[in-house]
């Protein structure tokens, strides 16, 4: 028996911004709360989000100060402010990071704090206050999903609250909203969305519904990103990668995830590097080393997506690595080395990212410090 959680009201499509201040009546919103990041306002975006609100006659107020990997003293920043607004209604308009606060704010809005306590799979008492999602990036789907992540500081690990509960209320997907994005950041939140589309299609909880979003996603991704990156204003192609993304949430919230999110959230943790560019820099040789316990899923992938193959799987389930370690050439994706990291900090990464929860919907297990840190070496 397999379950399937697809709690997510979307519009999408090119000008459905349009649609929000509609969305307003269907909460009775009068005093919304904006949750943003600084760069998304620079763009000129949050500012027109927060004129339609209040042309639909909402009193608004604005947060602004998201940052990159949000962290426990970033959400009670925010919640202090919430609470002191006494906001009905919230919308996150950014990327994941802007989402991941704004699900946790919200929650904190009916749930006392502090917000780790909920870390963890189901703990969430109550539902938070209504969130609209308006994502400007294609990579984390977190604007459907039912999890958040976030950085605790303290503990130096980067963890999630998984529940339904915190799923948006609404979503509006609107690919102009991601016209804006520079290369840099349209790479890394693309290879994202591309990890969670495989790293959910190998996942030992990946039953044949998830199998079958994260491969449609993992095509249309893999397709669409290269255009997106090298002309950022093709529509046609923001609006494939929009698609892809949300088309991969479904999957990967229901299937998990595996080791590549696990080194990413250590390497985040310790070092503050973005998710996806996190996640692009050892994909490759992650693919590889789980190769061997999923191999037909590894040419499953292949094969869609067109690899040449030779009709030998113990050859062709390694051409999905070879891929993406081409993908992430044609991006300009940063090695870790590139990011600044020490190769003096490669056995302390990896003995951290065994303590990872995610490890355990990887589909080889038996994970050993010396295979993370033999990974952390070829991304290195």
């Amino acid at each position: 028996m397999n379950r399937f959680y697809a709690g997510s009201d979307i519009i999408f499509g090119q000008g459905s911004l349009s649609a929000l201040p509609e969305l307003l009546k269907e909460f009775d919103a009068k005093r919304v709360m904006v949750i943003s990041d600084r760069g998304v306002c620079d763009a000129g975006i949050t500012g027109k989000v927060v004129k339609l609100l209040e042309g639909g006659s909402a009193v608004t107020a604005l947060y602004s100060d998201v940052q990159p990997n949000p962290t426990n003293e970033n959400v009670m920043d925010a919640s202090e402010q919430a609470k002191a607004f006494a906001p009905d209604l919230f919308v996150a308009v950014g990327g994941g990071s802007s989402i991941d606060l704004a699900k946790a704010v919200s929650l904190l809005m009916t749930n006392d704090g502090p917000i780790e306590r909920y870390a963890g799979i189901g703990n969430v008492p109550k539902k938070g206050l209504p969130l609209i999602a308006l994502p400007t990036t294609s990579g984390t789907s977190s604007e459907i999903t039912n999890v958040c992540a976030l950085i605790d500081t303290k503990k130096v690990v980067k963890y999630v609250i998984i529940d339904n509960k915190i799923t948006a209320d609404r979503v509006i997907a609107d690919p102009c909203l991601t016209m804006t994005v520079p290369p840099s950041v349209t790479a890394a939140t693309g290879m994202d969305a591309i990890t969670h589309a495989i790293e959910s299609y190998i996942s030992n909880m990946a039953s044949p519904m998830t199998a079958y979003h994260s491969l449609a996603g993992l095509q249309t991704l893999y397709e669409s990103l290269p255009k997106a990156y090298e002309d950022g204003a093709d529509i046609c192609a923001r609006e494939q990668m929009m698609l892809g993304c949300l088309i991969t949430g479904f999957g990967f919230s229901n299937a998990n995830l595996g080791l590549v999110h696990g080194i990413a959230h250590t390497l985040s943790a310790h070092f503050g590097l973005a998710h996806g560019a996190a996640n692009a820099a050892v994909l490759p040789y992650v693919i590889a080393y789980n190769a061997p316990s999923c191999p037909g899923k590894m040419v499953d992938m292949a094969r869609k997506l067109g690899l040449p193959l030779i009709g030998d799987q113990d050859r062709d389930m390694y051409a999905l690595s070879d891929a993406m370690k081409a993908l992430n050439e044609r991006l300009k994706i940063r090695t870790l080395s590139q990011h600044g990291i020490q190769e003096a900090d490669l056995a302390m990464l990896a003995k951290d990212v065994l303590a990872e929860p995610v490890l355990n919907f990887n589909p080889r297990q038996g994970i050993m410090e010396k295979d993370v840190l033999g990974i952390l070496k070829e991304a290195f």
